[in-house]
C-alpha cells in the first residue's frame, strides 16, 4: 500500500510542512479546505467510509476507463485510510489520530461529531492545541444551523445567485461550484491564521466557516448599496453598470474579445487604437461612459468585429489595453504564459496516464506549494497510516478490516 505510485518526490517542503491534518467529511467544500493545507505541505489524512468511500471518487467520470476525471485533483496530496466512523472502534481509531495531529477539517451538519464523541469539548481535553475547522451551510450556531445545507444554497442565501446571469432569465449558476469552494478557501485561511495563534498562545480553536458566509463575504458593496439608496443589485449579464467599457466584444474571425478599458487613461489608449479621437468628446469621462454605456459598447463591438482576433489583441497589448480571449481548457494547455508560469502540473496516473491539472497558487518564492501526488485509491494509506501513526501491528490491522471497522 503506497501513496507515491506517481509522486513528485522531488517536490520542495512547503510552509506548512509538519502539520498534521485529519479531513473527515465528503464531496467538496471540507475536502477543498484539505486540498489548499496539502498543496503548501500538510500531511493530509483523508478518513473514507471503507464500503464507498467519498462520492467525489464517482463524480466526472471518463467513461473508457472509469476513473473520475475529479477526484484526482481534490484528493492530491492526500492520504486515504478507510475508517467506519458509525462504529465505537472507528471513532476511537479517529480520535486517536486526532491526538496526534494539528488540524481536524469536518464538514458534517452540526451535531454530528458531538453524537460521536468527536465534539470540539472532548477533542481539544486530549489535544489542547488542536484546530478544528468546521464547514457547514449555515455555520454552528443560528436559527438554521441545523438545515442541510448546500454550495448552491449557500450561493442563493448569500446573494451570488441573484445577481448571476443574463437580466432576461433566470438567475443562473456561475459554471462551478464555487460556493463550496469559496468556503474550502476561507476555511484553509482561517486554520492557517489559528495554527499562526497557537504558535504564539498554545491553545487551539475552532473556525467555524459558513459557506453562506463565504459567499457573501465576496459580494462587494451588495448590502450597503440597498442600505443607503435602496438599490437591490440585479443580473447585468456580462457588464457591470456604470462601468464602461468591459465587455465581451466579437471578431471577425468568429472569436471574441473581452476588454476592459473603463479608467480615463486607458480609455483614451483604446481610442488610439481604434483611431477614433472622436469617441473622447461624449465618453472621456468614467460618468459619460457610464451613462453612454450601451452605446459605447455598439461602437467598439462595431469595430471589433471588422478585426482578426490575434491581430487585435496584439493592437491592444501593445498599446497598453488589458484585453484577451475567453479560455477554455485547449488554450490554457497551449499558452506559453501558462508554461512559464509553471500554472499546471502533469504527474502520471496509473491508468489515465499522463494527468495535467492546475498547480498550487500563490507562488512563494521561498517555501512554494506543490503537487506531490495524485488523488489515491481507496484506502492505500490504511495500514501505513495505523502502524506508522498509532503503533498498531498488521494483525490489528487485519482483524480491523474483518469486521469493516477499517
Amino acid at each position: 500500500m503506497t501513496t507515491s505510485y506517481d509522486a513528485a518526490t522531488d517536490a520542495p517542503a512547503g510552509p506548512l510542512a509538519g502539520v498534521r491534518v485529519v479531513e473527515m467529511g465528503s464531496l467538496i467544500a471540507g475536502p477543498f479546505c484539505g486540498q489548499l493545507l496539502g498543496d503548501f505541505g500538510a500531511e493530509v489524512i483523508k478518513l473514507e467510509d471503507p464500503a464507498s468511500g467519498d462520492p467525489m471518487r464517482r463524480w466526472q467520470v471518463d467513461e473508457a476507463s472509469g476513473e473520475s476525471l475529479w477526484w484526482p485533483v481534490i484528493a492530491r496530496n492526500k492520504r486515504s485510510v478507510t475508517v467506519d466512523l458509525r462504529t465505537p472502534e472507528g471513532q476511537d481509531l479517529a480520535r486517536r489520530l486526532i491526538a496526534e495531529s494539528d488540524v481536524v477539517v469536518e464538514n458534517f451538519r452540526p451535531g454530528t461529531m458531538e453524537r460521536w464523541g468527536l465534539g470540539y469539548e472532548e477533542l481539544s481535553r486530549l489535544n489542547p492545541g488542536l484546530v478544528m475547522t468546521r464547514v457547514t451551510g449555515y455555520g454552528q450556531d443560528g436559527p438554521y444551523a441545523g438545515r442541510a445545507g448546500f454550495g448552491s444554497i449557500g450561493e442563493a442565501m448569500g446573494g451570488l445567485r441573484h445577481v448571476t446571469g443574463d437580466p432576461a432569465s433566470p438567475p443562473s449558476r456561475v459554471g462551478i461550484s464555487i460556493g463550496d469552494s469559496l468556503a474550502g478557501t476561507f476555511s484553509a485561511l482561517g486554520t492557517t491564521m489559528a495554527l499562526v495563534a497557537r504558535h504564539r498562545t498554545g491553545r487551539g480553536q475552532v473556525v467555524d466557516t459558513a459557506i453562506y458566509e463565504a459567499v457573501l463575504a465576496v459580494m462587494e458593496g451588495l448590502v450597503p448599496l440597498y442600505q443607503h439608496t435602496g438599490e437591490v443589485r440585479e443580473r447585468t449579464g456580462s457588464i457591470l453598470p456604470g462601468v464602461a467599457p468591459s465587455n465581451v466584444y466579437p471578431t471577425a474571425d468568429g472569436d471574441a474579445v473581452l476588454i476592459g478599458a473603463n479608467r480615463d487613461t486607458v480609455f483614451a489608449r483604446l481610442v488610439e487604437v481604434m483611431d477614433r479621437p472622436e469617441l473622447l468628446t461624449g465618453f472621456g469621462t468614467h460618468d459619460q461612459r457610464g451613462e453612454r454605456q450601451h452605446e459605447l459598447d455598439e461602437a467598439i463591438a462595431a469595430w471589433t468585429a471588422t478585426q482578426e482576433t490575434e491581430a487585435l489583441l496584439k493592437a491592444l497589448h501593445g498599446a497598453g489595453v488589458p484585453a484577451g480571449r475567453l479560455y477554455t481548457a485547449p488554450d490554457m494547455l497551449a499558452d506559453e504564459h501558462f508554461a512559464a508560469r509553471g500554472a499546471l502540473t502533469t504527474l502520471v496516473h496509473r491508468t489515465l496516464g499522463e494527468f495535467t491539472q492546475q498547480s498550487p497558487t500563490p507562488h512563494l518564492s521561498d517555501t512554494p506549494g506543490s503537487l506531490r501526488w495524485l488523488g489515491p485509491e481507496l484506502g492505500a494509506d490504511t495500514v501505513a497510516v495505523l502502524t506508522g501513526v498509532l503503533g498498531l501491528d498488521e494483525a490489528e490491522v487485519r482483524d480491523l478490516a474483518a469486521r469493516k471497522v477499517v
